[in-house]
């Protein structure tokens, strides 16, 4: 069955005070159960503000990994869910439901196809 991704961009979430952020909370857990329940849900989880991130960037001739993120970036992954439907509708019902649980946008991908190991 394909997996989707259903990811937002911190810079989605907007401004909201700590009591907002603090409500939706629940609202998230109640769609990662629902998600559970279906038997869809493969992987959740909110990236880290303020916590370390590296940049690996392989393109001279050595990999060279630095502490940040790109700096050309505005924008970086805050949080995201996984989940194994069936179809590009099904994955939009999920991603419709945790958008709404979180209130803010997200986006979906669909995963490519990889080949099974010999």
């Amino acid at each position: 069955m394909p997996e989707y991704l259903l990811y937002f961009n911190q810079q989605w979430v907007g401004d909201h005070t700590d009591e907002w952020i603090a409500e939706r909370g629940p609202l998230a857990a109640a769609a990662v159960d629902e998600m559970k329940a279906a038997g869809v849900y493969v992987f959740a989880g909110g990236l880290e503000v303020d916590g370390p991130a590296y940049a690996v960037d392989p393109t001279g001739g050595e990999v060279v990994i630095t502490d940040g993120p790109y700096v050309e970036s505005k924008e970086f992954l805050g949080g995201f869910t996984v989940v194994s439907v069936p179809d590009d509708e099904t994955a939009k019902v999920w991603a419709a439901k945790i958008s709404t649980a979180c209130g803010w946008p997200h986006e979906i991908r669909r995963f490519g196809s990889q080949s099974p190991p010999e």
